[in-house]
């Protein structure tokens, strides 16, 4: 991948693969998530002696080259993908699905009202209402959506805030800043402290250079970069740096081996742009819904349309039914209604700390059955922290939680003030000017600090434990420093020293521990200086191992008083030719680092566990460190034991133990990469507890793909630009707020605005509580189809007047039943919450037929009844008796049959009849209205007695009195007669479907009882939804 030999010059693989072909416009996806490889060694060999035994390393590329080169390559930039127009974007948002349904149910009723308008003289406007509003509803929520949409910007935008934009490069023998798009494979670049790397280099010189990966590899410490080759994995290897990388100390010169999109973030950008996002589960839950609904009114419709043609009416009066019943079967304010839901709660996650930028994701995280967490940061505190230390041959724990109050041990002890006079002095951290100011104020843990982790972590625990380090270093100014390189493995530090009764000059050391103890021959303990004999070695040696053990980052330190003699005031130390000794020192203690666990993530991952949730850690980290972590946050639960473990129990090498032995794994990136498929689902089923140690953006792909291959459900964790490929596959990313990279939280659908593990729980159990909460608004918004249906299948069938209407119709769905439904969303979860296990995709419908068969077949005919009770009543008062109504739609209809006999003989006009029916339609509306308001109180609740859950929603309580006020203005405000056909009612009319309201409560008050009674019985598995 990172370089081609040709057969005497070399070619690199920015080039295309004959050089001077054009780039390929299309990238394969399933070539980009192979794993990055290195060439052959002896090709490399081969590459290197033939650069450097020319005179290319000194003058670089010639101007003429590069030019030649960035004809063939293009500029070093990264490719954006085909973009959308917007318009077509927007039109996307008002076509298809149900917005379909909506557009054919408005042309039909202008198509009515256009052949109304035509034939006769006087024509209703209903339909033109109607046409009006389902063409408004459909516009509407289609610029919500589009807007929803909008608000995210597009992945390769932020990608491109990761270039730099000059870059220095030597060509015609001369130093040059160029634009970084400029730049070219094979030139020579010089990078410095505080740069961004224009391009993937391999390192030729380099004096001191540290980069940070971080964002590729997830590992938060800086990493060391020589011109040695030393890893096969290019990601791990010294002599590569990466295009958008930071330069965090020392300078370094390097050749280009790949531009712009060859890149290994140019990869991983592609990768994340080009990744298609599945459907989530609530779309896909909606989509089902949907069709649903879409099936049973179209087919009612043309039914009834078909019917009402065989019984001899037009086609006019057959269509105008088809419209009622399709109007009357969607429901018209869902879409409105759910999207309202999901905002809601989407606000309500935020002031959790979980930032929701798609509203879909909302309940995603609900139905979540894997999570696949990053380590650092968001299991972890992200800061690095003294756990341990070892002095007089004693272990210290220390207080890693994130409200560090130092830890109780014998301060008192001089070795202890030795300790930590090194870990001050040869320490180059220190806190931010500001934060000095603000020590009396800010804890020491929270303050800000200059320097890498390590140094980071002693100093706040030295300036916790011991007092201030300033101090300490103004009484101990440096005189001399040699920095930490990788060759020596330590940093030596001489200061001067103001205690009288002690030589003049002090030496401090501190780096690997095994290196610090070959420099010692003395050890400290209690504060005198003992020989170094064998069995403190071996005391040594087993606290080493032990503490390495736990995944922590072990340091040694040591010192030695320089002779006054041969080191007076005022003596000029030289650390080129040290002048000065580094052996015969005195070891004084080990001091060990860790990114400790936040404090609330072992119980989030405990409850996880009792809600049925697998938490899988995928991380950059080292294996050790990743395994100890996962044990102390309890991914890996006490006692489960993976391969190595009962290896080491059982003394016989690993590779004697079957991996389904154990119930718990520690899988290595560079196993992942020489597995099949199926080897990886294989782990992935048969393991509970998982780790994956040193992965790669292309491996946490991956790794989310084969979770996904399992059936699960998929919420993965990410911050850095490594991630994001992993974050846009899975069925919800979910970025860090703090730490997260802007590539990471624009891949994602979910940011964690603290950063915290927890705050993914809570997500879960907000999710978990909306799909609840949909349910019940569904429930009761599809219970009064069924009233708002049979009208029209009466009015066909039985001939009798309508006893509702289309306009009244659209006032309950989009008028008095949109608040009610939307206050559901804000009931509190009931007790078995986070204690089911997530829900199967494939059984667990957001509507299933138990929901249809107590909304549609118990509660919606009860309610049914109640319109038709109310109607028949008002008719027989006005002297038409039920008896009497049937049949007589033709002659009722008829504008001129002025002398129609009622019951008792009265003769009616067209104009008094027609106000007896919509006073009519008015009752029923009214009537629905009354038992909607028995239906919203028991959707309170599925499982539990409405005594149990209690009237604590206000919200559901001002739905209740809202529906009420505005059924009350539809029929008492003036003029309503004239816009929609709306009339004053008697007060008693009111009443007239207060006993099905009461009926509807006890009803299922009873269901609910039996259903808590009986668990499992007949009655849960019918009517349980």
């Amino acid at each position: 991948y990172f370089v081609q030999m040709g057969s005497d010059k070399y070619n690199l693989a920015a080039t295309s693969e004959d050089g001077g072909k054009k780039k390929k416009k299309k990238t394969d996806i399933e070539e980009l998530k192979k794993e990055v490889e290195l060439v052959k060694k002896t090709t490399y060999l081969i590459l290197m002696k033939t650069i450097l035994s020319s005179e290319y390393i000194q003058t670089g590329l010639s101007s003429s080259r590069a030019k030649e080169i960035l004809a063939c390559d293009g500029p070093n930039a990264l490719t954006p993908p085909p973009t959308t127009p917007e318009w077509v974007k927007f039109c996307k948002q008002l076509f298809g699905g149900f917005c379909t349904l909506l557009w054919i149910g408005a042309f039909l009723c202008f198509t009515a009202f256009a052949i109304q308008f035509t034939t006769e003289n006087e024509p209703a406007n209903d339909n033109l209402y109607l046409g009006i509003v389902l063409a408004a509803i459909v516009v509407i929520t289609g610029f919500f959506s589009y807007y929803q949409e909008s608000k995210s910007s597009k992945i390769m935008d932020s990608f491109k805030n990761l270039v730099p934009h000059q870059a220095l490069v030597i060509r015609d023998g001369e130093k040059k800043s160029i634009n970084a798009e400029e730049v070219v494979a094979g030139d020579l670049v010089e990078i410095k402290s505080g740069d961004r790397v224009p391009a993937d280099l391999r390192i030729i010189s380099a004096h001191g250079c540290k980069v940070d990966n971080s964002s590729l590899t997830g590992e938060s410490e800086p990493q060391t970069r020589t011109p040695e080759f030393s890893n096969e994995n290019p990601l791990e290897t010294r002599n590569i740096v990466f295009f958008s990388t930071n330069c965090l100390e020392g300078s370094a010169r390097g050749i280009v081996i790949n531009t712009g999109d060859h890149t290994v973030m140019g990869r991983i950008a592609i990768l994340a742009s080009s990744l298609e996002g599945g459907k989530t589960p609530i779309a896909k839950e909606i989509e089902h819904f949907i069709h649903i609904i879409t099936v049973v009114a179209v087919c009612l419709g043309m039914s009834f349309f078909i019917l009402s043609l065989m019984l001899g009416y037009g086609w006019l009066e057959a269509v105008i039914f088809l419209i009622g019943i399709i109007v009357a079967n969607v429901p018209e304010g869902m879409l409105a209604t759910v999207t309202v839901c999901l905002t809601l709660t989407a606000k309500r996650m935020a002031k959790k700390n979980c930032l929701v930028k798609n509203l879909e994701a909302v309940e995603t995280l609900g139905s979540t059955s894997t999570i696949c967490s990053d380590k650092t940061g968001t299991l972890t505190q992200n800061r690095m922290t003294v756990a341990h230390m070892w002095f007089d041959n004693q272990i210290h724990e220390m207080d890693t939680t994130e409200n560090q109050s130092g830890t109780s041990f014998d301060r008192s002890s001089p070795t202890w003030s030795a300790l930590a006079r090194v870990a001050g002095l040869c320490n180059r951290a220190e806190f931010l000017a500001d934060q000095n100011k603000e020590k009396s104020i800010l804890k020491v843990c929270l303050r800000e600090t200059n320097g890498d982790a390590s140094d980071s972590a002693l100093l706040k625990c030295i300036e916790l434990c011991y007092g201030s380090v300033m101090e300490m270093r103004d009484k101990h100014p440096k005189l001399a420093e040699i920095p930490f390189n990788s060759s020596n493995k330590y940093q030596v530090s001489v200061h001067e020293n103001p205690n009288p009764s002690e030589p003049r000059h002090l030496l401090v050391i501190k780096g690997a521990p095994e290196r610090i103890l070959d420099l010692c021959s003395n050890i400290m303990i209690q504060g005198k200086e003992l020989p170094m004999n064998d069995e403190m070695k071996d005391s040594f040696q087993h606290t080493y191992v032990k503490l390495g053990s736990l995944g922590e980052r072990v340091l040694g330190f040591c010192h030695l008083n320089l002779p006054s003699d041969q080191f007076p005031e005022g003596f000029a130390f030289d650390t080129e030719v040290l002048n000065f000794p580094i052996n015969n020192l005195c070891f004084i203690g080990l001091m060990s680092m860790i990114d400790p666990p936040r404090a609330a993530v072992p119980d989030a991952v405990a409850k996880c566990r009792s809600a049925g949730i697998k938490v899988i850690m995928v991380t950059g980290d080292h294996p050790i460190t990743a395994k100890a972590i996962a044990k102390g946050v309890g991914i890996i639960s006490e006692g489960t034991e993976t391969v190595e473990d009962i290896a080491a129990r059982l003394n016989i090498p690993v590779g004697d133990v079957h991996r389904r032995e154990a119930k718990a794994c520690v899988v290595h990136g560079s196993e992942l990469k020489d597995m099949s498929p199926e080897e990886l689902d294989d782990i992935l089923r048969n393991h509970t507890e998982i780790v994956f140690a040193r992965t790669s953006p292309q491996q946490k792909l991956i790794i989310v793909e084969g979770c996904q291959r399992q059936g699960a459900i998929v919420a993965v964790t990410g911050d850095g630009v490594n991630d994001s490929p992993a974050l846009k596959k899975a069925d919800i990313g979910v970025a860090m707020g703090i730490a997260g990279s802007d590539v990471s939280k624009q891949a994602a659908d979910m940011i964690l605005l603290d950063d915290n593990f927890a705050s993914i729980v809570t997500g879960v159990e907000e999710g978990r509580l909306i799909f609840d909460n949909l349910k019940k608004t569904i429930t009761y918004t599809l219970t009064s189809n069924v009233p708002e249906i049979s009208p029209f299948l009466l009015f066909i069938i039985a001939g009798i007047p309508l006893p509702l209407g289309t306009v009244a119709i659209l006032c309950i769905d989009l008028g008095t039943d949109m608040v009610p439904a939307i206050s559901l969303v804000f009931e509190s979860a009931e007790s078995d919450i986070m204690k089911r296990l997530p829900r199967n995709p494939q059984k667990d419908k957001l509507v299933n037929e138990k929901l249809v068969s107590l909304a549609y077949g118990q509660l919606g005919m009860i309610q049914a009844v109640a319109g038709f009770f109310t109607y028949f009543v008002i008719l027989a008062e006005n002297g038409f008796l039920p008896t009497y109504v049937l049949g007589l739609r033709i002659y009722w209809d008829d504008k001129y049959h002025n002398d129609l006999e009622d019951s008792y003989g009265q003769q009616w006009t067209y104009e008094s009849r027609k106000i007896i029916e919509y006073t009519c339609q008015t009752a029923f509306f009214i009537s629905i209205v009354t038992v909607q308001w028995a239906n919203l109180i028991i959707c309170k609740t599925r499982r539990n007695s409405i005594v149990q859950q209690k009237m604590k929603n206000k919200i559901l309580i001002f739905g209740l009195f809202e529906e009420t006020a505005l059924a009350s203005f539809l029929s008492y405000c003036t003029g309503m007669d004239v816009a929609i056909r709306m009339y004053p009612l008697r007060p008693w009319w009111w009443l007239c479907a207060l006993p099905y309201a009461l009926l509807i409560f006890i009803y299922d008050e009873t269901r609910r009882y039996i259903l808590r009674r009986n668990p499992g019985g007949w009655v849960e598995r019918e009517t349980y939804y």
